[in-house]
């Protein structure tokens, strides 16, 4: 361990077995932060003690972050070096490898794969990072080494873009690194889809609802299918890939709906496909007003409830996105309604969801609670890494 660590201490009513069994965050109020805390710079690795001046772990301090300290390493005196980054990233990349056949996949997951703040998508030869923590900033340029090296890829981005780098006190500045070209086509349950690595929304492209998506289109065979909340196409283009009759993406971004189109020309289905530019609200009232049903609806939203602060409201919300979408069902349709709120867990979203249904005067059947793919790892001591729900309704005649 390196003497010129600095040092952090918990309060002396502060458990640190919970720290020791897992748990990554150390919050500031639960950290004696005199002069020397408050004077460490963001993203610097130190120690963590517990009261009595036991090594807890290793870990990375911002003092200007309510997560004042993550944990790194549980031990105490590892070095967070290039040859640590390397073999962690290297650990990653072979369970995606194990677990896929091409190189489309999310590489690090954040916490979850020992890496906090850490988020890599790979797409095919590039991959794009985001550093969304103090210290992953600081250590960006072995970050990129190390995913070059444990995954061959030839080109890297850096996105800089998302509200968890603001609270981490850091810029918006997104650079490309690789000279690739902006937009990758991506195979993926049969389809395929246009990420746009630069102006795209997070790093171009959803990995997490990759099964999700192959559940859903299978149920979605001969049927007119409504994908609200469309992005780039994702549930649209693999219902269509699979047999779907038509498809309507519907979404607020006419540059993500394009990018739609492109993949609907890629997938070999474009005369099946449609898009619909609005506010998903507005249109899916306007469908309702021209009478119009669907065998298969999704509604994939934002997070309406981003932090616990807003869960209220967001639980509102998912409840009208129920009643609107189960109001466009055809007897004997699925409703499959999605949510990436960790601050709603699955029982609230759930609850709601299922208010919502009856409120449009629908009774159901819950066929399917989905979550994000194992390239989405959740971290067990850590709620906010389990952050994907999908659940699939069957509306009764």
């Amino acid at each position: 361990m390196s003497p010129e660590r600095p040092i952090i201490r918990l309060k002396p009513k502060i458990d640190p077995r919970r720290i020791r069994r897992g748990f990554p965050w150390v919050y500031d109020n639960e950290v004696v932060t005199d002069r020397r805390t408050k004077a460490i710079e963001p993203g610097a690795v130190a120690t963590l003690e517990d009261h009595e001046r036991r090594p807890v772990a290793t870990v990375t301090v911002n003092p200007n972050s309510k997560i004042l300290a993550r944990v790194l390493d549980r031990d105490a005196g590892a070095e967070i070096d290039r040859d640590w980054i390397i073999e962690r990233v290297t650990r990653a990349a072979d369970l995606r490898k194990a677990l896929y056949d091409a190189p489309f996949y999310r590489l690090i997951h954040a916490e979850a794969d020992g890496f906090p703040g850490v988020i890599v998508d790979r797409f095919g030869d590039t991959a794009v990072i985001q550093p969304n923590s103090a210290w992953a900033e600081r250590h960006f340029d072995m970050l990129t080494e190390a995913v070059t090296l444990a995954t061959g890829v030839q080109g890297v981005i850096k996105n800089a873009s998302g509200r968890a780098r603001s609270l981490e006190g850091l810029d918006d500045v997104s650079v490309d690194l690789s000279a690739a070209a902006a937009q990758v086509p991506v195979p993926m349950n049969g389809a395929t889809y246009i990420a746009d690595l630069v102006g795209g929304q997070k790093t171009g492209l959803f990995y997490d609802q990759r099964d999700n998506h192959a559940f859903v289109a299978g149920l979605a065979r001969g049927t007119d299918v409504l994908d609200v909340f469309s992005h780039v196409g994702g549930f649209a283009l693999a219902a269509l890939a699979r047999g779907a009759a038509t498809a309507l993406a519907v979404d607020g971004s006419e540059p993500a709906l394009s990018l739609a189109r492109q993949g609907a020309e890629a997938t070999g289905v474009a005369e099946r496909f449609e898009t619909r530019q609005g506010d998903a609200f507005d249109v899916m009232t306007a469908l309702a007003e021209e009478g119009r049903t669907f065998g298969t609806v999704i509604c994939d939203p934002p997070a309406f409830a981003p932090h616990k602060g807003a869960l209220e409201a967001g639980l509102r919300a998912y409840e009208k996105v129920a009643r609107l979408g189960a109001a466009l069902v055809a007897p004997g349709g699925t409703l499959t309604l999605c949510s990436c709120s960790h601050a709603a867990d699955l029982e609230k979203f759930r609850t709601a969801s299922i208010r919502g249904i009856g409120r449009a005067g629908r009774s159901s059947q819950i066929l399917r609670t989905g979550f994000a793919g194992p390239d989405h790892p959740q971290h067990p001591q850590l709620a906010e890494s389990g952050y994907l729900k999908a659940i699939t309704f069957r509306l009764l005649p």
